[in-house]
């Protein structure tokens, strides 16, 4: 190989490994409490699930969407919820591979809910700075009926930035509205350092369950036992990271979550995503800001490893005459 197409081998192979440095790593996780369709079908285990509805879910999606359960997303959704779900597909957030979480019954795992103050609860697998939002189904919600983003109230009843992390979830407070029977809970998680968001579901029921003519079982989140007996047949990729920050159990005060009314629009705007309150110190950031030392490092090394390779031909050459 000749010098020059030594030293152009070189560098290419710099850049190459310098882009990988500077990939952002992705985020995932899902609701908790109130516990997720996505979850508790995982936490009943997708092998062999138990209850009727998870049965139904795994049939039409496959094991692989519920061990899979943490990365319910649109990578470059960057606020446009409403433009790129389509009624009836709420669930998955248009996502085929999660077409199972959609079907529309009265018997999915439900948790109990009462109106109020309540603590909830986002289990991050990969946590990342961004903003939650939560709305809640209307009165006369029908779950025998596909969700349209009609079936939502206008405002979500709990807005809040950058909460804190207790033992690998976001934690954070905010008000429920009083309601009846069953309901259904939607969370937008959406990323501030890039515009993937992820989406939950969670079946809830206050006081007596009417929506269906048996009590439906209970809900359970899966537990971290279960989430580190399941990774090896995950094929979702966390970048690297998000095992360690989950895992610190470290306490932090969150930002104070807000009540309906408190939000002008009915989603929250990439503005509002951005305005971080800075509580999140746990959080890692990827995107732009994040991957500024990586590229600059990374150049620095292209630029570096380059000069030495051409001041070496450029020795060698004088050398030989």
């Amino acid at each position: 190989m000749t010098s020059r197409r030594m030293a152009t081998a070189t560098v290419t192979a710099a850049l190459v490994l310098s882009g990988i440095a500077a990939s952002p790593a992705l985020a995932h996780g899902s609701m908790t409490d109130p516990v997720s369709r996505v979850s508790a079908c995982y936490a009943e285990g997708p092998e062999a699930p138990k209850s009727a509805a998870c049965k139904a879910a795994v049939a039409a999606s496959g094991t692989q969407a519920f061990y899979d359960w943490n990365a319910v997303n649109i990578a470059d959704a960057a606020g446009r919820h409403k433009q790129l779900i389509p009624d009836g597909r709420l669930c998955s957030a248009g996502n085929d591979k999660y077409r199972g979480l959609d079907l529309a019954r009265a018997d999915w795992p439900a948790s109990s809910m009462k109106p109020g103050a309540h603590t909830f609860r986002y289990k991050g697998t990969a946590p990342h700075k961004g903003s939650f939002a939560l709305y809640v189904t209307k009165d006369g919600y029908d779950p025998s009926k596909p969700l349209k983003w009609s079936d939502l109230e206008e405002q979500p009843f709990v807005t809040v930035t950058d909460p804190g992390m207790q033992n690998g979830d976001y934690v954070f407070q905010g008000t429920v509205p009083k309601k009846s029977g069953r309901h259904l809970i939607y969370s937008i998680w959406q990323r501030s350092d890039s515009p993937e968001a992820f989406y939950t579901c969670s079946d809830v029921v206050f006081g007596q369950d009417n929506g269906g003519t048996a009590p439906a079982p209970t809900a359970s989140a899966p537990t971290d036992e279960q989430i580190e007996a399941g990774e090896e047949e995950s094929s979702v990729e966390h970048g690297g990271h998000g095992d360690a920050d989950a895992a610190t159990g470290a306490e932090t005060t969150g930002a104070e979550a807000t009540n309906a009314g408190a939000t002008p629009s009915s989603e929250p705007s990439e503005a509002s995503a951005h305005a971080g309150s800075g509580s999140g110190a746990e959080l890692a950031e990827t995107g732009g800001d994040a991957t500024t030392p990586c590229l600059a490092v990374g150049g620095a090394a292209v630029l570096a490893l380059g000069a030495a390779v051409l001041f070496g031909t450029g020795r060698r050459r004088r050398t030989r005459g």
